[in-house]
């Protein structure tokens, strides 16, 4: 009876294990691939859906648009799981003189700050971080030495820009109304079980998004 009880407890952590994908931080099993016709959305509903895992931020869809203020580094995790070369593009607006729109793209999918500090594990793109003095492209750490600060450009508060992610590679840029703001060559690029997530991310501005796209090259 031991035997088989142990058995069991066996049989049931390797069910655990491989529905975390294998390791603690994977993306989680059973999310979709992105698919050849990609995935987009125009948030024309009531609620957030299914195609989302909210880490805890006060996201919400409100008058066909998605809506976020205080979230402090708790992403909204697309439940789609993105292929090595990928573009995405969406419409953002701060209504924040500090603007700080923030989105995070290769990430694992699960993943949320659990104290202050918050290391992600993604590629995050900031357009007017910084009380709206930078615009930034990191690896993992918003705040280490190998970030890339990109083109000077501010965020003016009720406006709405068109911002574009693009990989191709090892490359990664972003643009904001087809300005280049900031590209990183990564020669070991984040890929794979545990970065393959886009997330929109918040810290504390009052930010609107909408028309998300998301599709392979």
């Amino acid at each position: 009876m031991v035997a088989l009880t142990n058995s069991l407890l066996v049989s049931i952590g390797l069910t655990l294990t491989a529905a975390l994908g294998g390791c603690a931080g994977c993306s989680p099993q059973g999310d979709p691939g992105l698919g050849p016709e990609g995935f987009s959305d125009d948030y024309e509903r009531d609620d957030l859906g299914d195609a989302y895992n909210n880490t805890g931020g006060n996201y919400s869809v409100r008058d066909g648009k998605l809506k976020v203020e205080g979230a402090r580094n708790k992403p909204l995790w697309l439940r789609r799981k993105l292929p090595q070369d990928v573009v995405i593009e969406l419409d953002a607006t701060s209504d924040s003189p500090d603007g700080d729109i923030k989105l995070e793209v290769f990430g694992d999918g699960v993943s949320k700050a659990e104290s202050v500090s918050y290391t992600a594990t993604s590629y995050v793109v900031i357009f007017g971080g910084w009380h709206n003095s930078k615009n930034v492209l990191a690896r993992m750490n918003e705040h280490g030495d190998d970030r890339v600060v990109g083109e000077e450009l501010k965020v003016v508060p009720g406006q709405t820009y068109h911002m574009k992610i693009e990989r191709r590679g090892g490359t990664l840029t972003f643009w904001v109304d087809g300005r280049k703001l900031a590209s990183m060559n990564d020669s070991e690029p984040l890929s794979g079980a545990g970065h393959d997530h886009f997330g929109f991310n918040n810290w504390q501005a009052p930010l609107t998004f909408d028309n998300l796209r998301v599709k392979p090259l």
